[in-house]
């Protein structure tokens, strides 16, 4: 695979809406990402997981699978994610859209905020950097989840992050999921929950 793809899961009717998820990946690794991506699987199954919901809301549910699995500074996710949002636009029109992502899906998703269709990022179990810009949130909603056991990436970060997202978002929440580490297999239904619940809120 050399080419970004898309996972779209529509409602019965038009949507009125969309949810485009941003799964994880790695800090450096040009590793093509294959149906075998734990980080992308782990999107998938929520993808499946909520997409009941969200049908019901009217909003479809779009999974965004990168062409590498590293971060490499930003330009691969970054690029692929701003093709998907004008794939989501192309598809169905100026809809509000919601970007959920995980882990450096998240760090992507408050890069790309600044789309014009974008209203706000759900961030799950984020990896966002001491210093990490929070310009392209400006006027749009964030809500950041995480778990105080999360050894990959860093609680205190996100809370410091939310905290200066304040200054430009037109809301900027964080979430305390508890005693839960980084790959939101404890509690799922709970991340789910919160992932879903999050994101429609945003779209209202």
């Amino acid at each position: 695979m050399t080419d970004p793809s898309l996972t779209r899961l529509d409602p019965p009717r038009p949507p009125r809406a969309a949810i485009l998820m941003l799964h994880g990946g790695k800090e450096r690794s040009n590793a093509l990402v294959d149906g075998r991506s734990a980080s992308w699987r782990r999107s998938a199954a929520m993808q499946r997981s909520i997409a009941g919901h969200a049908h019901e809301a009217g909003a479809s549910v779009w999974l965004l699978r990168y062409r590498h699995r590293g971060w490499n500074g930003g330009n691969g996710p970054v690029e692929d994610a701003r093709w998907a949002l004008a794939e989501v636009r192309r598809e169905l029109g100026e809809v509000p859209v919601t970007l959920l992502g995980h882990s450096m899906g998240a760090r992507t998703a408050v890069h790309v905020a600044d789309d014009d269709t974008v209203v706000g990022v759900v961030g799950l179990a984020p990896w966002l950097p001491p210093g990490e810009p929070v310009a392209a949130l400006a006027d749009r909603r964030l809500v950041a989840a995480h778990g105080r056991r999360d050894r990959i990436t860093s609680y205190r970060a996100t809370a410091d992050f939310v905290r200066r997202a304040r200054a430009v978002a037109s809301t900027a929440e964080l979430r305390d999921m508890g005693p839960v580490g980084h790959y939101m297999l404890k509690r799922a239904a709970a991340w789910n929950e919160v992932a879903v619940e999050s994101a429609l809120a945003q779209l209202d």
